[in-house]
């Protein structure tokens, strides 16, 4: 089960790792990670890290959208049977139900198209899905990560764009965890090994200067 998620100060952004990528709207495609309403309403909208979270995530997609790149989102289907939920179940149960109430993204960044939601089983964005796939047929070799959970489906997605040679950016402020701890974890750890961890002014200064 997902713990009860206390208030916590949004981290300042992980040291500057390896990695000399910058964000290119020509280059890139916007991932908004399990903004689902089973997992974001366990933040108090009015209360960091869920505030940043929901205006860092909306300030990311009007940018996008605004400069042609192209967003997609990350839902978990609900009501998994056994079979699918696969050792998922055996350490979070058997997940949120298929009830709109829950499943739905959050209706402020809610998809314009049911195409531009990738189905998903796992921590990361690609595992048994389409995405890889995606943003080769639209000639995209950069992902900007962002929504819940930091340590998990973010990180996991940012590890496996890695692996496909996609330059991940998990945007630091525009993330939420279960703690700050796990946040900054997520944070450093990515920063090291496999990803940019730019805070969202930054991407948007990226963006508009390109």
């Amino acid at each position: 089960m997902i713990p009860t998620i206390a208030p916590y100060p949004m981290p300042t952004p992980a040291r500057s790792g390896p990695a000399p990528w910058r964000a290119d709207p020509r280059r890139s495609v916007l991932l908004i990670h399990d903004m689902q309403r089973y997992f974001v309403d366990r933040f108090p909208a009015d209360r960091s890290p869920g505030r940043e979270l929901l205006a860092n995530v909306a300030a990311l997609r009007t940018a996008c959208e605004a400069l042609g790149v192209p967003v997609r989102y990350t839902a978990q289907p609900g009501r998994m049977t056994r079979a699918e939920r696969g050792l998922l179940h055996d350490v979070w149960g058997p997940g949120m139900t298929d009830d709109e109430s829950s499943r739905g993204i959050i209706p402020a960044l809610a998809p314009a198209s049911p195409d531009a939601v990738v189905t998903k089983y796992r921590y990361s964005a690609f595992h048994r899905t389409g995405l890889a796939a995606t943003m080769r047929d639209l000639s995209r070799d950069q992902l900007i990560v962002c929504g819940v959970f930091a340590h998990l489906g973010c990180l996991l997605t940012a590890c496996d764009a890695y692996a496909h040679d996609i330059e991940p950016f998990l945007v630091a402020d525009a993330m939420a965890d279960f703690t700050p701890e796990d946040h900054a974890m997520a944070l450093d750890f990515a920063s090291r090994s496999c990803a940019a961890t730019p805070t969202t002014s930054t991407v948007l200064a990226w963006l508009d200067s390109s």
